[in-house]
């Protein structure tokens, strides 16, 4: 073999050993490349979003009242003589609490009553005579006056009587006494309570609901409610009254009739109340660790094409786990609910399957 054909051979060995070294550090590279776009990649959890009608449940802390809660007053001015009524007394409607001094009434209504009784006698007799063209009109007209002041002094005297024995108005248990034997009573304008009855046969919840929670709302709708002394054990209730006016504090009252056919409830007491409103349109819901930042500016990572992307939305309210949103994203989206702290828009990602 000469010189020339050796250098020939030698020369198409190099390319070779060249053309092969060119090719692994290619390979090498798109490797690396690879693997450094999967090292850079977001490993995430999306659900995804859905419209549908939530099974809602409000929970809230009011406090139980009586149906009827009524304080006596008196309508009469006097020394109290007589006390029929005692701090945890069942009385019925129209019992007499407590008795005044009527010594001066009694006589005013006696004499009144005699003065009705012949003016109604006068009057009838004045009525004949009249009939018989026997007296003018004057006289008929005078009688009739005579008739109808003492009728009005009789019914006023027997009022001002009937008022010193003070009854209650309602049937209730009394739940306050404020007079004693000889404490002095005033009427109207300012008159002297005398006692404080409640019916405690139904019973009133209390609540103020949230503005964006009323309007889900409607009287007649079960409401469970439980309290603190009696842990476990729910007590059936309805809505009976929803306000149509707020407070200050943008919330409404609201009224639950509490059943306690065993009266094992007291006025006074706290009451944990679940409200389950009947909601029949579909929000578009995500749950709520969705959501990044407050719910005054929410936003929240969609996943598309292995890529996340950051969106802007609206979220109308929380519902339990779940917030609905009105607008800023579409039913069916894939929305991030596990590792979207460390993402940023466009961010490449990997879904992983919960």
């Amino acid at each position: 073999m000469n010189s020339k054909t050796k250098i020939l051979l030698f020369g198409g060995i190099f390319l070779a050993i060249l053309v092969v070294l060119i090719v692994r550090n290619r390979s090498a590279l798109n490797s690396a490349t690879v693997g450094s776009n999967m090292a850079t990649a977001h490993s995430v959890t999306v659900v995804p979003a859905s419209r549908e009608i939530p099974n809602e449940r409000i929970a809230l802390v009011g406090t139980i009242f009586a149906f009827n809660d009524v304080t006596v007053l008196s309508e009469t001015q006097g020394r109290v003589l007589k006390i029929n009524a005692e701090v945890g007394d069942y009385k019925p409607a129209g019992a007499v609490l407590v008795e005044v001094d009527s010594e001066l009434k009694e006589a005013a209504f006696k004499v009144a009553e005699v003065n009705y009784e012949k003016a109604k006698k006068d009057v009838a007799r004045y009525e004949s005579l009249f009939n018989e063209h026997s007296i003018s009109d004057t006289q008929i007209e005078q009688a009739r006056w005579t008739f109808q002041s003492a009728e009005a002094q009789f019914v006023t005297a027997r009022r001002q009587l009937s008022d010193t024995k003070i009854t209650t108005p309602i049937a209730g248990v009394v739940t306050a006494r404020y007079v004693n034997v000889g404490t002095m009573v005033m009427g109207a304008p300012q008159a002297t309570p005398i006692a404080n009855v409640v019916d405690l046969s139904k019973l009133k919840a209390k609540v103020s609901v949230a503005e964006q929670d009323v309007f889900s709302l409607h009287v007649g709708d079960q409401v469970e409610v439980l309290t603190d002394v009696f842990p476990g054990k729910p007590f059936a209730g309805s809505i009976y009254t929803i306000s149509s006016k707020g407070d200050d504090g943008h919330t409404y009252p609201v009224e639950v009739l509490v059943k306690d056919p065993q009266q094992q409830l007291k006025a006074g007491m706290f009451a944990h109340l679940t409200f389950t409103p009947k909601r029949s349109e579909e929000l578009l819901l995500v749950p709520r660790v969705a959501i990044i930042g407050s719910m005054q500016a929410p936003k929240v990572f969609v996943v598309n094409n292995n890529q996340a992307l950051l969106r802007s939305v609206i979220a109308v309210r929380e519902i339990g786990t779940n917030v609905a949103i009105s607008s800023g994203i579409q039913a069916g989206d894939s929305v991030v609910v596990d590792g979207q702290n460390d993402l940023s828009d466009n961010a490449p990602v990997i879904v992983r399957q919960h």
